[in-house]
């Protein structure tokens, strides 16, 4: 069976750098794009994304707004932020209302957000797996209240 390819949303509102990441990354990953905060949240409600790669400066919602949003109905998909901005401002909302996994500047170097994207995922199967693990222990613990009830009342 052939592994299972990482999924990608990747937002910005300009044109040019959805291509060119499409471009770059299409073969590796399954990618899609959308070009406004709002678009990305109407396809986040269709598609299943390991990963969310947005641009910080964008019209009507900036990249942090729009992972706010995004944490509040999908919480699990690791969070990139980009800018092509020295805003340590944006830099510090991103890490305190975003919840990024990582922050990188435009444009970007496509090695350094391959590696990125990589050590996301690992994040995000180490979330997914810790999420199991947690469902099975409440399991366990209602199963042994559940005996020790019935012991209780015997």
């Amino acid at each position: 069976m052939a592994e299972k390819k990482i999924t990608i949303l990747y937002v910005d509102d300009e044109e040019n750098n959805l291509f060119s990441f499409k471009a770059a990354f299409r073969i590796k990953y399954q990618i899609y794009t959308a070009i406004s905060g709002d678009e990305a949240l109407k396809m986040l409600g269709e598609k299943p994304v390991h990963i969310i790669i947005t641009d910080q400066r964008m019209p009507n919602m900036t990249g942090v707004e729009f992972l706010e949003k995004v944490i509040e109905t999908h919480p699990d998909p690791m969070r990139i932020l980009l800018t092509g901005y020295a805003d340590m401002g944006a830099v510090v909302d991103a890490v305190n209302k975003g919840k990024i996994f990582h922050y990188l500047t435009k444009p970007w170097n496509e090695e350094e957000l391959d590696m990125t994207i990589t050590r996301a995922y690992d994040a995000y199967l180490e979330k997914l797996k810790l999420k199991e693990e947690n469902e099975k222990l409440e399991t366990s613990n209602d199963q042994l209240e559940f005996l020790l009830r019935q012991k209780l009342l015997s």
